[in-house]
């Protein structure tokens, strides 16, 4: 696979396109789902898109597989929008399904990590 695949080339204009914005990580389990042997969840980790700007806010995407026991799933998701911690930080909240897989789906109820937390 080309190394270059859907990445923006980066410079150091002002051209708006060529700005990289940020991203936040996130570490999550997912919710239990089945019954009685069978219930269980999943956990996943990762960093979500850049910005996408939503109204007078933004969000980002999140495109991640959970861990396999005898089968995984996606999440597939867009956050909500920014939600303010204070000293200019902020964090997103994530609230969905997993996909359908195994005949189930998992509820997310989850936030993303604090951007740059320690500048």
């Amino acid at each position: 696979m080309n190394k270059n695949y859907n990445r923006r080339q980066r410079s150091n204009t002002n051209n708006e396109e060529n700005v990289q914005t940020h991203d936040h990580e996130f570490t999550a389990s997912t919710k239990l789902a089945e019954e009685d042997d069978d219930r269980h969840n999943h956990r996943f980790a990762g960093v979500t898109s850049e910005v996408i700007p939503r109204g007078n806010s933004h969000v980002h995407s999140i495109l991640v597989n959970t861990d396999f026991l005898d089968h995984h799933h996606e999440v597939a998701i867009t956050t909500g929008p920014a939600i303010h911690v204070g000293e200019g930080k902020h964090i997103h909240l994530i609230k969905g399904t997993t996909t359908f897989d195994d005949g189930h789906v998992h509820d997310l109820l989850f936030t993303t990590l604090i951007d740059k937390p320690l500048v």
